[in-house]
């Protein structure tokens, strides 16, 4: 069995009750989906890639992409790869020269720099299989159309004010 399953982001969400907007990610190979909550800022730059928005001075995420393009750097991979007490842990493979280097970070930067630089998104195994949270919402949105369905019928009240 691999240690990693690929996963696609299916849309950034507002959690009404906290106020803070959801990254959720959907397992290619199978109908779990994986709920992160992340920051307002994080959420506007992702937002903003999903959207094709540019803007007109380079944001954060612009920034380390414009230095791993000089530095003729390439965004191999994002692997989300630990949860602990309902914390995320992800990494950026990035490869130079032939040699492949593993940097630590938050999975919401993680994933804003895969979409930034057209790179897979990967979750390990052990994400997948102990985050409550994404049993529940799998168990919610079980089913490709449930999940379908539900992404469709929400509307831009449901988001709430993602600024950009």
């Amino acid at each position: 069995m691999e240690r990693f399953v690929e996963v696609n982001l299916v849309g950034l969400i507002m959690d009404q009750i906290s106020k803070s907007p959801v990254m959720v990610l959907k397992a290619l190979d199978q109908k779990k989906v994986i709920p992160i909550w992340i920051g307002m800022n994080e959420a506007n730059a992702i937002a903003m890639e999903l959207e094709n928005v540019c803007s007109p001075r380079p944001m954060t995420h612009d920034l380390m992409k414009n230095i791993m393009c000089d530095l003729e750097a390439i965004l191999a991979k994002v692997i989300i790869t630990d949860i602990v007490e309902n914390t995320y842990y992800a990494e950026l493979h990035i490869e130079r020269d032939g040699k492949e280097r593993i940097i630590d970070c938050r999975p919401s930067d993680a994933v804003a720099l895969a979409l930034k630089n057209r790179a897979k998104i990967y979750v390990s195994r052990q994400v997948l299989e102990t985050s409550v949270l994404a049993d529940m919402f799998s168990n919610i949105l079980s089913g490709e159309d449930k999940i379908d369905s539900w992404f469709d019928s929400l509307s831009a009240d449901d988001f709430g004010e993602i600024e950009q």
